[in-house]
């Protein structure tokens, strides 16, 4: 749905015409139905159910036999842990609701990266402002921490962006990587930045040594700093306190 707005704002900008305009139909989140990327098998209720479905045709697609991709089980299963996790820490409360757009967010955010190396403004700035009206109502933080957690998380980035670009000539990071962070510092204040900074770094830094060391990427290949930060916000999120507190200790 993005590429496909993506593409037409840019035969717009550029007065071209859209060779797809007379040919595509309504394309959102419910039309058309999902299909098998191979057989293009309309996909129905029954195999569409999250994680079960998976498991009852053994990872293929019942039309065709081809291979269903583990990712989407494991981004299913994960959702639905992480969505349990914050039931339990926030509980019946305003947060709870909150806190589960957050999530979900965070984890689309961090497979489009992934997969793509974008972070699509039309999700993390929507998400950036509802953090900063949850706030208003101090249900993260207080309204000065999160307006001071949006400007401090988009500068910090921004600031190391331009410094290794000036001393390298190159780009080490993209915009997005800077809106994220400041949406995260917008949810959950400033105080918590440092944190999100050091746990996404420190497990960007293994892992990336880790698929180099074991030539499962180059030294070259751009790798997505977005995952990472949403790691951290999640951890943040779920264990402020306790973050705080080991940090503190240093």
């Amino acid at each position: 749905m993005l590429e496909i707005g993506w593409k037409s704002e840019c035969t717009q900008l550029l007065e071209l015409e859209d060779p797809g305009e007379k040919t595509k139909g309504t394309f959102n989140l419910v039309t058309p139905r999902s299909q098998c990327p191979a057989c293009k098998h309309t996909i129905s209720s029954l195999e569409n159910i999250p994680v079960i479905s998976y498991l009852i045709q053994k990872g293929k697609c019942r039309h065709c036999d081809t291979s269903i991709s583990a990712q989407y089980p494991l981004v299913e299963l994960f959702t639905s842990l992480l969505t349990g996790f914050v039931a339990f820490k926030f509980g019946f409360e305003w947060q709870t609701l909150l806190a589960m757009i957050l999530a979900w967010s965070l984890v689309t955010l961090a497979m489009i990266d992934f997969k793509t190396t974008l972070l699509p403004d039309n999700i993390t700035l929507p998400i950036l402002w509802l953090g900063i009206i949850a706030n208003y109502f101090n249900l993260f933080c207080s309204l000065e921490d999160s307006i001071l957690g949006a400007i401090f998380g988009y500068l910090s980035l921004w600031l190391v962006f331009q410094t290794f670009k000036l001393i390298t000539g190159k780009e080490g990071m993209g915009y997005g990587d800077f809106k994220l962070l400041a949406l995260l510092g917008a949810w959950l204040g400033w105080q918590y930045l440092i944190a999100i900074i050091l746990i996404s770094s420190v497990v960007g830094s293994i892992i990336g040594i880790t698929l180099i060391a074991t030539k499962a990427m180059g030294r070259d290949v751009p790798t997505p700093f977005g995952p990472y930060l949403a790691l951290g916000g999640i951890i943040c999120l779920l264990w402020g306190p306790q973050v705080k507190s080991i940090l503190g200790a240093f």
